[in-house]
């Protein structure tokens, strides 16, 4: 089972990250990198993301696990009383709330880092947004955090898939709803009942995470090629401007 000291410190890196990037002025290009990434998962997952199949699990995705939603309610939610979370939630639910918020500091660190490399470009209004983000992404390198990345997603979808299997906990996350709110922890319950939902609405989990996992390591090694061309061999579709 996931320490809770684990899933503090994962809070307490991406908070300490947000503040340095706060104080560089980074957040709003942050944010703006992080709605065109998210653009980008559905541009190169369309055929799943068109699918009512798998549109719920898409759409968390790219806004409860990742995207620029403010997630710093459900993080505080979570420091608070994840000591008596791990004392009532099964193992597999502890590992899949850690496995979220590793992903969340591992890819906000990794954010910070391109909005860096990207300084000066933009990725709004130019045709040419997949070429731009292709060259930051090579510049900032870190082809083991990105490996990473990946695995921390396949394993999320993984602990998920069991997660909405564990015996009663169907019934478990709707009754304790009206208990969250009057503890302040509604926007926690939310976060767990909208990943319950999904998943369990998805039913096969992997069928939707075994592609998405295929592809984006298939771009990553793309991108980390030594001879790598931009012309012929960029893997980042263009995103259209929002």
């Amino acid at each position: 089972m996931a320490a809770t000291q684990d899933i503090v410190g994962h809070i307490h890196r991406v908070n300490a990250l947000k503040n340095l990037a706060e104080k560089m002025g980074q957040m709003p290009a942050i944010h703006q990198l992080q709605q065109w990434q998210c653009e980008r998962l559905l541009v190169t997952h369309s055929d799943l993301a068109q699918q009512p199949a798998y549109q719920q699990a898409m759409a968390f995705f790219v806004e409860e696990l990742y995207g620029p939603k403010d997630f710093s309610q459900r993080d505080a939610d979570i420091a608070r009383v994840v000591p008596k979370l791990a004392k009532v939630l099964p193992n597999t639910a502890m590992n899949a709330l850690n496995d979220a918020l590793a992903l969340n500091a591992l890819s906000f660190e990794l954010d910070q880092k391109m909005v860096s490399a990207l300084e000066g470009k933009s990725l709004h209004d130019e045709p040419r947004n997949n070429d731009i983000y292709a060259m930051a992404y090579r510049q900032v390198g870190e082809q083991e955090a990105r490996e990473r990345q990946i695995a921390i997603i396949r394993d999320l979808g993984h602990q998920l898939a069991d997660v909405i299997n564990i015996r009663g906990i169907g019934m478990l996350i709707p009754l304790s709803r009206r208990p969250a709110k009057l503890a302040g922890l509604l926007s926690l319950h939310e976060f767990l009942q909208r990943g319950y939902e999904t998943f369990k609405k998805l039913g096969d989990v992997n069928s939707f995470i075994d592609p998405v996992i295929a592809r984006e390591e298939q771009i990553m090694l793309q991108l980390f090629q030594t001879n790598f061309d931009l012309e012929t061999e960029n893997p980042i579709p263009h995103v259209p401007t929002l």
